[in-house]
């Protein structure tokens, strides 16, 4: 055991729920907030875990839901986050949403009143100072210039932190295979390919040509104030921006028709779009070059117009928005040390993972893993099959580091069930596959079980 504290910067949803996890295991921890010092252009208040967007946590449902599963298995381990949103609840259905200000002024008092948490307020302008042995960087989308950039000189890697194209992401399980195909262009193996790398889905040019149309026609959302005057990169253009170019543009982007041979058709495709690989499981794939500012419900309305992608179900849709967040799985190990210098964590959407609650999750184990080192304890990562161990293997590791991109909690992220599970036996002795809620209680179940064993 030793005395020495962990600095923690950023008191946002990761930073807060990381103090109270390290603090309540017995580290002594001083959490670093820059406001009301240095104020963000989203921020209003100088509050702990002041919610800057929507109000809501999303699906509170544990059984169906990978949103709701992660509530409850950060409920079974104490968080400060879902203490006080269960607390400040107000009604919203299925949803957790809570009132903004309730909570985040509770936050702020839970970690005022910890014996062993100290707030100290004011910017942490570069790398932590050496003398800091132990660190967590929580910083979060609107990181600082000063430590974004010394982040990126410390780590060769780009911190971003312009608009983020987003392309969506589909679950390889709801592709229709009978109109699609695998097949890289050319069938180029690659270094870490088979020459089947792609799922391709063709179009004739009467379907090309109503996409086109569909993407032009479709809504859009706005950028926020705060995000207007941050640029995004040429070669990350908005497909429906590509479109508005030309009607041929796309079919010479990231829809051209080359290389690419049909084996459900003889003639050859007006056009096709491609989807690649996204995590190791192969349980999510991304349609590429598909960023877009379109709004959710037109994108899944647009999308599905494509080939095999008619009954699509999305891990992600597709967005542009501000954002700064590393590499984590070229950088980090999976205690969400930095490799290079493992006196720095790094806890919540810098790490690449999207939502309040994904932040927060990600904090919780940093917060552990953390207190776990300076206490002398050993650290046992959370199993997979939870929605906590899932996320976590995502971000250190189980995403492709090439691609990597901010993630939902979703089921696309779990190691498949056991086939037995998935597809149990009926009365006649045949095997029957589990869809929608049914096979999504098959996650939940396993979870359950095994966050179980792991907290015991």
């Amino acid at each position: 055991m030793t005395d020495e504290p962990l600095h923690i910067i950023g008191a946002g949803l990761a930073g807060s729920e990381a103090a109270w996890q390290a603090a309540n295991m017995g580290a002594r921890v001083i959490l670093h907030e820059m406001r009301p010092d240095v104020k963000t252009a989203a921020h209003k208040t100088d509050g702990c875990a002041e919610l800057v967007c929507s109000n809501s946590f999303r699906s509170d449902d544990a059984q169906h839901n990978a949103v709701g599963l992660i509530h409850e298995e950060m409920r079974r381990m104490d968080s400060l986050i879902m203490q006080e949103g269960d607390k400040a609840a107000v009604p919203a259905g299925g949803a957790l949403a809570v009132d903004r200000n309730i909570f985040s002024q509770n936050v702020t008092l839970a970690l005022e009143n910890h014996p062993n948490i100290t707030i100290e307020r004011g910017e942490v302008a570069g790398l932590p100072p050496e003398e800091w042995k132990h660190v967590i960087i929580a910083s979060g989308p609107l990181t600082s210039e000063p430590l974004a950039k010394a982040i990126q000189n410390l780590t060769g890697e780009d911190a971003l932190a312009f608009f983020d194209a987003l392309a969506p992401i589909v679950h390889t399980n709801s592709i229709d295979m009978s109109a699609a195909w695998f097949q890289s262009r050319y069938d180029k193996v690659g270094p870490a390919g088979t020459g089947k790398d792609y799922i391709n889905c063709p179009m004739d040019e009467a379907q090309y040509a109503a996409f086109i149309d569909a993407l032009i026609t479709a809504e859009y959302g706005d950028f926020k104030q705060w995000e207007k005057d941050t640029p995004y990169f040429e070669g990350c253009m908005p497909i429906e921006v590509m479109a508005a170019r030309g009607a041929e543009t796309l079919r010479f982007g990231p829809m051209k028709p080359v290389g690419l041979t049909n084996p459900h058709k003889d003639e050859k495709p007006y056009a096709v779009v491609q989807l690649r690989q996204d995590n190791k499981l192969g349980t999510l794939y991304n349609i590429v070059g598909f960023q877009t500012k379109m709004k959710y419900g037109e994108q899944m309305r647009v999308f599905r117009t494509i080939p095999a992608l008619e009954n699509a179900e999305f891990a992600r849709l597709g967005g542009m928005h501000r954002n700064t967040f590393i590499n984590s799985p070229r950088l980090l190990d999976d205690t969400l040390r930095l490799k290079i210098q493992p006196r720095i964590r790094f806890a919540g959407q810098i790490t690449g993972c999207e939502g309040y609650i994904e932040s927060a999750a990600i904090g919780l184990l940093t917060g552990r893993f953390a207190a776990a080192e300076i206490l002398g304890r050993i650290t046992q990562l959370p199993p997979k099959t939870t929605a906590i161990g899932a996320l976590l293997n995502h971000v250190t590791g189980g995403a492709n580091a090439e691609t990597f991109q901010p993630m939902n909690i979703n089921f696309g992220l779990f190691p498949l069930p056991p086939d037995e599970m998935l597809r149990p036996k009926q009365e006649n002795g045949r095997r029957k596959k589990l869809k929608g809620k049914d096979r999504k209680k098959v996650y939940t179940d396993i979870a359950r079980k095994d966050i179980e064993t792991w907290l015991n």
